[in-house]
């Protein structure tokens, strides 16, 4: 049986319908992740026999190019200067061609994107003026940063039973078409061919293909004929249907490997829908934009769809989200 599909209005609703404003008191800033108990914690760690890691983030180019596509990288001090067989050059602040010196780097980036893998607060996005929680949107100031819902909220890091839900091979194909958009039935169906149930604080990771190679062959030649270089117009994603299924099973945490709302959007009544739902209405944190090819190819060979999880994000004052390397062990 097909599960209907709401309207526009009715997707609009699900801000109200699946708000966890106040579950967890007035003052709560962790949301969704108060589903991760000592107990969860525990028994995520004894998923562990394998002695096998997989690291679920992309490589953060820091080549020169596009500042809006790349970390900026700059070099203030280098082995230029401290080669013996290169003498002719003036030696570094460091030192020169002696026993020690140092290389030292500088890095800029705005993490915030479809290119590097990161976690999303719920200070990250506003929705009529409110943050998740009650809070009025001007509590993410310039001056102070976020003064609600930071980065520093999960400073002791989010570790859990992860699951990962692998939509294109249930369907028996390499990845998603671009502008899918991921239905409750088919995180069920994939489920179900992986022998894998989701249950309360697990941390969900939806895996689109986008990062297969014939999916990335695509997606290249979308952007050279596009204008946006970020190619925003054109990813597969969870259909905003799929929050009260995440809600329903009390799950704590999302990840996909691209920024989670599909492209173009599902309804204009809700645009950025998954990003509304999630972090404002229920105060779930993101993690966009992971690379899940070798953690589908782990889970396969294993024969099994469930781990522990482990992220430790950047204890920045202020901040809306972090640059991480999720990590999934075995």
């Amino acid at each position: 049986m097909t599960t209907a599909l709401p309207s526009g209005p009715e997707a609009l609703a699900y801000v109200e319908e699946l708000s966890n404003w106040g579950r967890w008191g007035d003052d709560d800033e962790l949301g969704t992740l108060n589903l991760i108990e000592d107990e969860h914690r525990v028994a995520a760690a004894r998923l562990v026999t394998a002695g096998r890691t997989v690291s679920c983030a992309r490589t953060l180019v820091t080549a020169f190019g596009d500042p809006a596509n790349a970390a900026q990288m700059y070099w203030v001090a280098t082995g230029e200067g401290v080669c013996h067989e290169h003498e002719a050059l003036p030696p570094t602040r460091f030192g020169g061609a002696g026993v020690v010196a140092s290389a030292v780097e500088f890095i800029g980036l705005v993490y915030h994107g479809p290119n590097c893998t990161h976690l999303d607060t719920p200070a990250h996005l506003l929705w009529e003026g409110k943050l998740y929680n009650t809070r009025p949107a001007f509590l993410t100031t310039s001056e102070h940063g976020a003064i609600w819902c930071s980065v520093t909220n999960m400073k002791d890091g989010v570790i859990g039973r992860g699951v990962l839900l692998d939509i294109p091979r249930s369907k028996g194909v390499d990845a998603l078409p671009a502008g899918h958009a991921v239905t409750p039935d088919e995180l069920s169906a994939a489920a179900e061919a992986q022998g894998v149930e989701v249950g309360a604080g697990d941390i969900v990771l939806m895996r689109t293909g986008r990062w297969h190679p014939a999916a990335e062959q695509a997606a290249d030649a979308a952007k050279a004929m596009s204008d946006d270089p970020a190619n925003w117009h054109a990813m597969s994603g969870w259909h905003p249907a799929c929050m009260p299924w995440l809600h329903e099973r009390d799950v704590s945490m999302i990840g996909c490997d691209y920024p989670q709302d599909v492209m173009p959007a599902v309804y204009n009544e809700l645009p950025g829908g998954i990003h509304v739902l999630a972090l404002v209405a229920m105060g779930m944190p993101l993690v966009d934009n992971c690379d899940l090819e070798e953690l589908a190819t782990t889970c396969a060979e294993l024969g099994r769809w469930e781990f522990q999880f482990v992220m430790s994000p950047l204890r920045l004052a202020g901040a809306s989200g972090s640059p991480v390397n999720p990590l999934a062990l075995f």
